[in-house]
């Protein structure tokens, strides 16, 4: 199951410098001139999670194997993308294609970096983005509506219309289609409309590095904007992070400590991005590995097992289950079954981050 999190922003923000130090390569060509980035680099990362040290010590695993987000870095946008100024047709594209967007937005000064409107204004930025995205949106729905209007009896099509509506309202205004409130079965149609704007978002505040613990006056308006519009906002300088990808464990531990940071700040990225995925994790352990898997929030048992293998879920007959602090407060499953902590779930069972699963199947 692959999750996949666009990187976006305005040229030269720092992007594919985030991107270079997230999956520690120099894949994504960094540069001080617009569209640096033309073609998609993606690369995967892994979702730090010190619960599976624990799982590992405790289940004497020989092997530790976390779960993995997928960070595509693409182009570039500039005003005007809607229209297909710039890269305007193929960013749309690319971004059509993952679950999220995390926003980079530059809040740092600095006379050698250009800036493609001449000024350091994050939310400004951010709204030029947006704004392409919804203008973009707002045209998808008004050509698709139309047509659909004339088989409106159709109970499905009926449907699907009045979320067009919805939406189309609040594009209209000016708003994210994020923002359409929606019932719990509604979610599936509204997300087959594949809107822009209706894809969560992280706004990443690309900071200096005398910033990067606290933020500052940019970064806190950005926060405010991302409040408002049911985003997330975490700080980061990129400059560092990409310092801190060149140096060994040991190295990186000293270098945060000299900066007066307590963990890497693109561990908070990537546990942001995991969140904003509406994510959880869910663990199991043995003599060969403890491995992580990642299923969406609210995901029952046997779509769970599906993670690992189709067999698993078509068979699926019922999930032992420990909770993590069960099965590293009694010192692993043993322990768990002698206090009662283990227990036998069934197919209705909605699994929890951090739960250690062993599923029982017929092939």
């Amino acid at each position: 199951m692959g999750f996949k999190c666009g990187i976006v922003g305005l040229p030269n923000v720092g992007k594919s410098t985030l991107f270079n130090a997230l999956t520690k390569t120099a894949a994504a060509q960094a540069a001080n001139y617009p569209f640096c980035t033309i073609e998609p680099n993606t690369g995967e990362v892994a979702v730090p999670d010190p619960r599976l040290d624990s799982l590992a010590r405790i289940g004497k695993s020989q092997q530790i194997v976390p779960t993995r987000l997928t960070f595509v870095d693409i182009a570039g946008l500039v005003r005007g993308a809607s229209k297909g100024e710039g890269l305007g047709n193929q960013f749309l594209a690319n971004i059509r294609e993952v679950d999220a967007i995390a926003h980079v937005l530059r809040c740092f000064e600095d006379g050698d970096v250009t800036h493609v409107e001449n000024r350091i204004d994050p939310v400004a930025d951010a709204e030029t983005v947006e704004t392409e995205l919804m203008l973009s949106d707002l045209d998808s729905l008004e050509r698709r509506v139309v047509p659909l209007r004339k088989r409106i009896a159709d109970k499905e099509v009926k449907a699907q219309v009045e979320l067009m509506d919805r939406a189309l309202e609040l594009l209209r205004e000016g708003k994210p289609a994020r923002l359409v409130k929606l019932a719990a079965d509604e979610r599936r149609t509204f997300d087959m409309l594949n809107l822009l704007t209706a894809k969560p978002v992280l706004y990443v505040c690309n900071v200096d590095e005398a910033s990067a613990g606290t933020g500052n006056a940019l970064s806190d308006a950005v926060a405010v904007m991302a409040k408002a519009q049911g985003a997330g906002c975490v700080v980061i300088s990129a400059a560092i992070e990409a310092e801190i990808a060149q140096l060994s464990p040991e190295e990186q531990k000293d270098f945060l400590e000299t900066l007066g940071l307590g963990q890497p700040g693109l561990d908070r990225l990537i546990r942001a991005g995991y969140e904003l995925l509406g994510l959880v994790t869910y663990f199991t352990v043995g003599p060969k590995e403890a491995r992580a898997w990642t299923i969406t929030r609210g995901t029952k048992a046997p779509g769970a097992a599906g993670v690992i293998h189709s067999d698993f879920e078509r068979g699926f007959i019922r999930a032992q289950t420990i909770a993590f602090d069960d099965y590293v407060g009694l010192g692993g499953e043993a322990g768990a079954k002698e206090a009662g902590k283990a227990r036998d779930e069934g197919k209705e069972y909605v699994v929890a981050d951090g739960d250690v699963l062993l599923f029982k199947f017929n092939t």
